[in-house]
């Protein structure tokens, strides 16, 4: 059985369509299409993908064809060794998580020693002053004598270096004078 039929097996096994199948292990649709088909192969990735949404398929089957599809299809001692694998797995190696603490029985009640209660804080807002401010112009209609004269010395004071010219079919000409 190939890898695309594999995965068609896995699709067919989620009880989903592909477009659901695509959603749900969140890849593109047309991928899981072009895959199915036999035009693409699947990549690492889209693979991990699969395993991570359905813990259940062995990765012997999955990338091999090896073996059973699903943990449950395992004869009764592998079945036993996987079981203990996952365990230790699951065994907490720090702090509880949150589930394993709901349910204690001190769940949620802390001591009233150390609790604290931050304190209010006010926010201080500025109040908007009555006095209207003028607005300026901000660009003026018509430039001054002067403005017009300094410019037109700034722009005598700076010096061509280059002219480059650029035509729409891609050609360009350089000119220094």
């Amino acid at each position: 059985m190939s890898l695309n039929e594999r995965i068609s097996k896995v699709i067919e096994y989620s009880k989903l369509s592909s477009s659901e199948f695509a959603d749900e292990i969140d890849v593109q649709r047309s991928s899981i299409s072009h895959i199915t088909s036999g035009r693409n192969k699947p990549s690492l990735e889209f693979i991990i993908k699969i395993k991570s949404r359905f813990p259940e398929i062995l990765w012997d089957w999955l990338v091999n064809g090896d073996g059973e599809m699903l943990k449950s299809d395992l004869p009764e001692s592998e079945n036993i060794l996987e079981n203990e694998s996952a365990e230790e797995k699951t065994k907490p190696t720090s702090l509880p998580d949150l589930f394993t603490m709901m349910n204690d029985d001190d769940f949620g009640i802390e001591d009233k020693e150390s609790v604290e209660i931050p304190a209010q804080r006010e926010s201080i807002i500025s109040h908007r002053s009555t006095v209207e401010e003028k607005i300026s112009d901000s660009q003026p209609l018509q430039k001054t004598n002067d403005e017009v004269i300094n410019q037109i010395v700034e722009n005598q004071t700076n010096k061509i270096k280059r002219i480059v010219l650029f035509y729409k079919n891609g050609k360009f000409e350089s000119f220094e004078p």
